[in-house]
């Protein structure tokens, strides 16, 4: 399962869309603090993820699956790509940084590669 976490339900749901129409099983969740609060954490296999957000953001979210060790792969995309930003993302474990509006292809070929895919599912 793939989930989103997006504070923008126009991004979530688009993404989510898109995702669907390749096969894919999909959650998304408005903030952070929702999907560490669901059953759904268990189940990501890959975690398309927003930076800013309000409450807890997209680095803080991704320092507190760090801290419980967690092995989901995270793909970033972001509205507000700066390169301090970018960096913490990557450093932190991020396979990928995407500036919104995300290319849509490319974006399928990173959750693929998360997810150790060759070709489309």
């Amino acid at each position: 399962m793939i989930s989103i976490v997006d504070d923008d339900e126009s991004i979530r749901a688009s993404t989510k869309s898109l995702l669907r129409s390749f096969g894919y099983e999909v959650e998304t969740f408005a903030s952070g603090d929702l999907f560490l609060e669901s059953d759904a954490l268990r189940e990501t296999e890959c975690l398309i993820l927003d930076l800013r957000m309000p409450g807890m953001d997209g680095l803080e979210l991704q320092r507190r699956l760090n801290a419980e060790q967690s092995r989901i792969p995270i793909i970033v995309v972001t509205a507000h790509d700066d390169e301090t930003n970018r960096r913490k993302a990557l450093v932190a474990g991020a396979l990928t940084v995407f500036s919104k509006p995300v290319n849509t292809h490319a974006l399928v070929e990173a959750v693929q590669a998360a997810l150790g895919e060759r070709e489309e599912p």
